[in-house]
């Protein structure tokens, strides 16, 4: 009788010692769930790079290497935090769009709505994510400059245009002071995909973003993929690019940029 006494005793502690560590692995809060909405350049990130191995593990739906980074820091501190990805927007009905004007479309001039062509805005996503990363992808520095024609609901890429349309979608995210708001600096070209122009008017703004558009002490926070990839020059780096004719990054820049990014989500998550 003691024996089976002392085994219940057992398999007690052992279903309260799970309980306990299922109660602290819980979500605190919607403050603990982030969302990455992303197209091919941010696929490159999530799942690692660009192996066949890897791509054939995020078809079958299999971690990717920012899934398992979280998991083993949530193991390793005890925390909860989730990250979700999404390829915004979609190709159909809207396309294959994610320039300032396309994030401005969405969540400022159609943000009353809690869906624009399919698409969630800001009144949808603040109710699930604490935190929400977005980012362009490179063709966004194929940036002309155009002091004549500014019209902040033109999708011209034009600096003039860009600066409207962030400064818009600055003001927007004011009204949702609970939650976080990450976005990754612009992706460059590669030197042979770009014309001097373009970098240099991306670089222009890409400045602009840093030094007046990121404000102290609000909810906006940068990620500054564009310094890892370029490393302080106006090009993608050809030995960071697919190819010297593709922009998107290889697996060794995926390599050395994902663990950054995922190191950046928790610091906002914490803030």
């Amino acid at each position: 009788m003691s024996k089976k006494l002392l085994f219940m005793t057992l398999a007690l502690c052992v279903v309260m010692s799970c309980s306990i560590n299922n109660e602290n692995m819980e979500p605190n809060s919607i403050n603990s769930k982030a969302i990455f909405l992303h197209h091919s350049t941010g696929k490159t990130l999530w799942r690692g790079g660009n192996t066949f191995v890897q791509k054939v593990k995020l078809k079958l739906g299999l971690t990717s290497k920012m899934e398992q980074w979280f998991k083993t820091y949530n193991r390793q501190q005890g925390t909860n935090y989730h990250i979700e990805e999404r390829a915004f927007p979609a190709k159909e009905p809207y396309g294959w769009n994610n320039y300032p004007y396309d994030y401005y479309n969405i969540w400022v001039k159609n943000g009353h709505e809690e869906y624009y062509m399919n698409e969630p805005t800001l009144k949808t996503l603040t109710k699930e994510y604490g935190v929400i990363i977005f980012k362009h992808c490179f063709p966004v520095s194929k940036l002309k400059s155009d002091d004549e024609n500014v019209d902040i609901n033109s999708d011209e890429r034009t600096i003039q245009n860009y600066k409207l349309q962030y400064e818009a979608l600055h003001k927007e995210f004011q009204k949702y002071p609970d939650t976080k708001f990450l976005l990754w600096t612009p992706p460059a070209l590669t030197e042979r995909k770009s014309k001097e122009e373009w970098a240099v008017n991306m670089n222009e703004f890409y400045q602009w973003i840093k030094n007046e558009w990121d404000k102290p002490d609000d909810n906006v926070y940068l990620w500054d993929f564009r310094a890892l990839e370029t490393e302080g020059g106006l090009y993608l780096l050809d030995r960071y690019a697919e190819d010297p004719t593709d922009s998107h990054p290889n697996t060794d820049l995926a390599e050395k940029a994902y663990p950054s990014f995922c190191k950046k989500i928790v610091e906002v998550i914490n803030k």
